[in-house]
């Protein structure tokens, strides 16, 4: 929400500054996220100077520029080179002098000094229009009427508006604070029970509203009271459609909100003072002088004012003509033929009260997030319908000319009776942790507008506001009274006594800790994506398994991801742009998928993303990148870490699989450049996709043993076989494995060597063996009768040639 600090003093009934307002503000719950200065002009025009040129003459050793002398009500004129062609002794114009830091439509900044310019002193620059920022015209310099006075400051002639702009962050339940007005009631209300005395904000609304003839009347009829309770409107003949007066542009531009004609800013700007949203109807479009509010048949077409046809939903609310042909969608989005144009004499003004959960809906199905919209599905102040559009119809009156042509028609067949909440005192004291006297708590609540109903001595009923919709509970009571107290004043304790409940972690998280826990200590930051995601980053056989989100947030974020995948890798490729390349993360997550029975499934995952190098460069050893096999090594030291031991690997095309009795447990892959690309990602990246549910399951079954450590020494041997180049380490694995040695404890590969001196296409591996027998010392022959089944193994199967 965005707060002009001018526009709000409209409705206070003292100013205060700047950076105290911003703490009010943050105290009573509306958080203030940024504090910035707004000029329509950048810099103010300060330093700027009205001068008048009193002598121009041809520059010595130049034939573009000319040398004049300028008055700027200094005890001496200015010697002031100048370019521009239609510079001429006499005009009135506007002069930058030294010192003076310009700030021109487009570029940077530019700060005066003494020049010499051709051999030509210059002290300054007059200016023109896109030179100082007031447009981007470059015809020449600026020429102002005779009747400035020599010496005055630029800015008080051009009279630049500035202003401080407050972003607050709101709770969605805070819809009484979406306007200047509903946040101006708050400040008041804070500032009475500080300040003790009672202070009132200041109301817009006046009672000077009359019907100048009755010369145009709309009969308007609602079909549908539950999603309309309430609708008024008005109609106003005569009006001049044009530009809206500078006052009226500069509050809007202030918030970030584009002027567009007078009548259609004019609902803008009552948008932003009250909370109520406003549409004004060009009364051609009203057929019959009839307006229907109604929902049509499922499909009809409708053109939107931003010239999209849409195929209407059957829950959609429209406003119709007396032909029942759409001009609106209610509470959402104006129509291309109805809206007020520049050749527009008559209008209806609108203003009403939908439903706020039809809003969403409509809102939501056609993805128009307007700022109507916003406020109609939090809920707007039912009461004040009328009040408004008196308002906006004497501002529109008042901008574009016009009489008022018609009596306001109200609509507003069951007037809503406002709700009661009852608060014991002892239940606030209880939530709030502070003992308020009853007369403070009254103080606050009728600051706020709620009404006393029903007093005793440890509880007090109240009327809510029509204007705070949310409020229904004594605990959103208690919230208002520690709002306007101030949430900085609550007490803190000086002492907390708790019952802490230790509770026994299951075995999965128990894993998921012990896991974490290692992966930190190699190096890893645990990270936690968004389940939601972007669909373009799917081919078309996911998508169809994919659950699609209904109500999505975005056009980006539509998808449950049915891969972790992608989420890791937007979250690397944003290191990586910070200039952060050597990362190893982790993250516990689950994807989504739709089953061919129609069902929704979810899966949990361990996943495991390494890029860069594996560590920096020391002056003892240089970096080294991380590859497949650190990625390899890491996924089975964390599969035995979890109590699997028997791991083997299974090649494919794109991807190592980990399987332990023959069930998949991770996968291992290096990312496709391709896919890379997709994220501007120009590294390689190594994904470790761990079945974290296959892994626990496979846990679960695993035995526990315990063995007493071995009395008698292990025996280490070391073999040196030449092979193919084209075998594998796994297929020497899987020949040793036949050899059943069961006094065989570890086998550890420890040299590749490749050279042309062992023969074309082949390389030699060094293998590490450890014997131990329990029961005794093993003796020489038999370490060498299992070395020599071993290479008889190797011989016979890969056609191995032994070093000797």
């Amino acid at each position: 929400m965005t707060i002009s600090y001018n526009w709000l003093h409209n409705y206070l009934p003292e100013t205060i500054e700047p950076e105290r307002l911003s703490k009010i503000l943050t105290s009573i719950g509306l958080e203030v996220e940024s504090l910035e200065k707004f000029e329509s002009i950048k810099g103010g025009l300060e330093g700027l100077v009205i001068g008048e040129v009193l002598a121009c003459e041809q520059h010595p050793n130049a034939d573009k520029l000319k040398q004049t002398k300028v008055n700027i009500g200094a005890a001496e004129p200015l010697q002031i080179v100048c370019g521009a062609p239609n510079v001429a002794a006499g005009q009135k114009v506007v002069v930058a002098t030294v010192g003076t830091t310009i700030y021109p439509s487009t570029g940077e900044p530019l700060t005066m000094k003494v020049a010499k310019i051709r051999g030509v002193e210059s002290y300054g620059m007059i200016c023109a229009e896109d030179e100082i920022g007031l447009s981007t015209n470059h015809a020449g310099i600026m020429i102002l009427p005779n009747d400035v006075v020599v010496g005055s400051p630029a800015s008080a002639y051009f009279k630049p508006y500035t202003d401080f702009i407050y972003e607050i962050g709101l709770t969605p339940n805070r819809m009484d604070a979406m306007s200047h007005l509903g946040v101006a009631k708050d400040v008041c209300a804070y500032l009475s029970h500080h300040n003790n005395k009672d202070i009132k904000s200041k109301p817009p609304f006046d009672n000077s509203f009359k019907v100048d003839e009755a010369s145009l009347n709309i009969k308007v009829t609602v079909e549908d009271v539950d999603a309309c309770p309430r609708f008024s409107g008005l109609t106003i003949s005569n009006i001049t459609v044009a530009d809206s007066p500078q006052w009226l542009k500069d509050k809007l531009t202030a918030i970030g909100v584009r002027s567009i004609n007078n009548v259609v800013d004019v609902t803008n700007f009552i948008l932003h003072e009250t909370g109520q949203p406003l549409h004004a109807y060009d009364v051609e479009a009203i057929t019959n002088n009839q307006i229907i509010v109604k929902k049509l048949p499922e499909g009809t077409n409708f053109t939107t004012l931003d010239e999209k046809e849409r195929k209407l939903n059957a829950f959609d609310l429209m406003i119709c003509n007396g032909k029942e042909e759409p001009m609106c969608i209610g509470g959402v989005f104006g129509g291309l033929k109805s809206g007020v144009s520049n050749t527009t004499k008559n209008i209806f003004l609108e203003s009403a009260c939908f439903s706020a959960t039809g809003i969403r809906k409509t809102s939501v199905a056609h993805g128009l997030r307007t700022d109507a919209a916003t406020r109609f599905e939090k809920g707007v102040d039912i009461s004040n319908c009328v009040n408004v559009l008196k308002r906006a119809a004497l501002l529109i009156k008042e901008v574009s000319g016009g009489k008022m042509t018609s009596d306001v028609v109200d609509v507003y067949p069951a007037p809503k009776e406002k709700v009661t909440v009852a608060i014991k005192y002892h239940y606030l004291k209880k939530l709030s942790g502070k003992n308020y006297h009853p007369d403070a708590v009254k103080r606050i609540l009728t600051a706020l507008g709620f009404e006393v109903a029903k007093e005793s001595i440890d509880a007090l009923t109240v009327s809510v506001p029509y204007s705070k919709p949310d409020i229904s509970l004594p605990a959103d009571i208690v919230e208002e009274v520690l709002r306007i107290d101030g949430l900085d004043n609550i007490d803190i304790p000086t002492s907390i006594t708790i019952s802490p409940s230790v509770e026994t972690l299951n075995a999965k998280e128990t894993l998921k800790e012990k896991i974490a826990n290692y992966l930190t200590g190699l190096g890893f930051n645990e990270i936690f994506t968004n389940s939601i995601t972007n669909s373009k980053y799917y081919g078309e056989e996911v998508l169809t398994t994919t659950v699609k989100m209904i109500n999505n947030l975005s056009e980006e974020l539509n998808v449950m991801r049915p891969s972790i995948l992608e989420t890791g890798l937007e979250t690397i490729a944003y290191n990586i742009n910070r200039k952060n390349n050597n990362l190893k993360f982790f993250e516990f997550g689950k994807t989504y998928s739709v089953t061919n029975a129609g069902k929704y499934a979810e899966k949990e995952h361990l996943a495991l993303y390494i890029t860069g190098n594996n560590h920096e460069d020391e002056w003892k050893e240089k970096a080294q990148p991380n590859d497949v096999y650190v990625a390899k090594g890491i996924a089975v030291a964390v599969l035995q870490l979890s109590g699997i031991t028997n791991v083997e690997f299974v090649q494919h095309e794109n991807a190592l699989q980990l399987v332990s009795n023959k069930k998949e447990l991770a996968q291992l892959k290096e990312i496709r450049k391709t896919e890379l690309s997709n994220f501007g990602i120009k590294q390689s990246v190594l994904f470790i996709d761990i079945d974290f549910e296959a892994l626990l399951n496979t846990v679960s079954k695993q035995k526990i043993v315990y063995k007493e450590v071995a009395k008698f020494p292990a025996v280490e041997r070391d073999l040196a076989i030449v092979i193919d180049k084209a075998v594998t380490y796994d297929i020497v694995q899987s020949i040793i494995k036949k050899q059943k040695l069961h006094k065989l404890q570890n086998t550890r590969l420890f040299d590749v060597f490749e050279s042309d001196k062992l023969g074309a296409g082949k390389k030699s591996m060094a293998i590490n063996f450890t014997f131990l027998d329990e029961e005794k010392t093993l003796t020489d022959k038999e370490i060498d009768s299992m070395m020599n089944k071993l290479m008889e193994g190797f011989t016979k199967e890969l056609n191995a040639e032994i070093r000797k």
